[in-house]
Parts: structure tokens; sequence; C-alpha cells
């Protein structure tokens, strides 16, 4: 089997570990196909300003379209609401943790006055705004690495990142602080990683075995929200949905760009009813917008 993936360090780790999964259920070897994407390329710019869907997928998703590889590993919050009509996830492999967490030398609430904060996440930046924090907001690209060694060098005072990605790449003594979901609410499908195949591939049934029930589930309310509300990363919008053995939580918020509140909703309901659950709270939002 051949597997595309884009080439960050966090990319290789997340699709070598499916590959490990897979070497469990299956004699065939898997092959990585590394594949650059648009997002990859430009370096210079806040994602939010980016006006494109699928910045970091559509090569991917391509490739897998055009038989190339036969499947693709993607970070499940780089995924634009709607696939391809060819394409499905056909796995959600255990989810990693959700959380934000704070890379710096301080703590939260001994941040100083005007520190330089890096962050290139609008939700991010609005969160920021929403807790009342009195930081200076800079622009922050590069990968994981290169993030920390600004904050290590001390060009940036803090930054917010994902703590999945940071305990994939074994950079876990990095982090400050871990913050409660309600308190900075994670973008929809962050620590989930996505298997995306064609819908008439003969690898599917193998695939599916990588399938994590609470996992899929999460995701399904998750992107639900995304899908009815129609916004990406140009949208401030925190949601996470957290399977609670068969029932399923689920926590949105949507703030301005000056992190100023507009929508606030969580709702629990019987785990194989998560897509009705965030319909239901996508509604809720709609309503408030």
């Amino acid at each position: 089997m051949q597997v595309g993936t884009r080439g960050s360090s966090l990319a290789m780790v997340q699709t070598k570990n499916i590959i490990t999964s897979l070497s469990k259920i299956t004699d065939e070897e898997t092959n990585i196909t590394v594949i650059k994407t648009t997002g990859d390329k430009i370096k210079d710019s806040q994602l939010y300003n980016m006006d494109v869907k699928g910045i970091f997928t559509k090569e991917l998703d391509r490739a897998v379209l055009e038989e190339e590889v036969d499947f693709a590993v993607h970070s499940l919050k780089d995924l634009p609401s709607e696939l391809n009509d060819e394409l499905e996830i056909v796995a959600v492999p255990p989810r990693e943790s959700p959380h934000d967490v704070l890379v710096s030398p301080y703590k939260w609430d001994e941040l100083p006055e005007g520190a330089t904060l890096g962050t290139s996440s609008l939700r991010r930046e609005a969160f920021c705004r929403y807790h009342q924090k009195n930081v200076d907001i800079q622009p922050i690209r590069g990968n994981i690495d290169t993030r920390i060694k600004k904050i290590t060098s001390g060009e940036y005072q803090a930054t917010l990142m994902a703590e999945a990605g940071l305990r994939r790449l074994g950079l876990s003594e990095h982090i400050q602080q871990r913050f409660p979901l309600d308190y900075i609410t994670p973008a929809a499908g962050q620590g989930a990683l996505a298997v995306v195949a064609r819908n008439d591939s003969s690898k599917k049934d193998i695939l599916k075995a990588l399938n994590h029930k609470d996992s899929y589930q999460e995701i399904m309310a998750e992107k639900k929200v995304l899908e009815v509300l129609g916004v990406g990363c140009q949208w401030p919008l925190g949601v996470c949905a957290r399977a609670q053995g068969d029932e399923l939580e689920l926590q949105t918020i949507l703030l301005t760009k000056e992190g100023e509140l507009i929508s606030k909703h969580s709702m629990r309901g019987p785990i194989n009813q998560a897509e009705d659950i965030g319909l239901e709270i996508a509604r809720r939002m709609g309503e408030d917008c």
C-alpha cells in the first residue's frame, strides 16, 4: 500500500504511527509518499488571511483521487468541512489530547504586560482578547520545532499550541500549562487524525480497522457544526466533543476577532446521535449570529 502525507516532522510521525497500527492488521507493506501542499509553500502569511479551503490537504486528496496513493493521513483540523464526493474519512484512529497549551517561560497569569505572544490562529488570538490578556500578539509561522525555538531564544515570550503535536513529537517538556477545554476551546478536530481513501478503494476494509469509535463520533459532531455554520479558520470558533461512556458532550464558542462573545453552547446526548447533537448546537449558534 502507498500512503500520502505532508513532509513535516509531525506529519511523518503521525503517518508512521498509522503504519505501525496497520502492520498489526495486515501483512501488506505500507510505503510513504511525501506530498508538498500549498500551505507548506506559503511561509509569510497569517493562515486566516488565506482564502483557500483545504490549504494543507487538497494536493494529498488529488493524489488519492488519481490513485497515486491508496490513502492519505491528515490532521483532522486541516480538513475542509466537505470532502470531495469520491473521497471519505474511512477511519479516525484514537484521538490524542484536544487541549491547547501554553509554551512560555511564564505561567499564563504571570505573563508580563505587553509580552510578545506569537500565534497565527485567529481563534487563539480572539481567546487572548476574550480573557483580556494585555499582550502584544504577533504572527508566528513555522513547524513546531521552529516555534519552540522562537520562545526559548526570547524572540517571543509565549505561544499557544496544540498539546497533541507536542506529545506526538516527544516535546511535552516545553508545555508550561494546559488550558481547560472550556477556557480555551480547541478547533474542531484538534488532536485527531483522518485516514482518507476513495469510496471505491479495495483497501477500505483494512483501513476501517484503524477506526476508534468514540474518536470518530466526537469528530462527526464537531464537523457537523462546521458544515452547518459554514466557517473555517476565518472565524474564531472553538468546537470540542468528548465521549463519556455512552454519552457525548459537545461545547462550542464563537467570538469576534476582538474577543467579544457571539455565541456559547454546550449539550449532552447519546453518543450514537453525535451528528444530531452537532446539528442542534449549530442551529442554536446560527440563531445567535
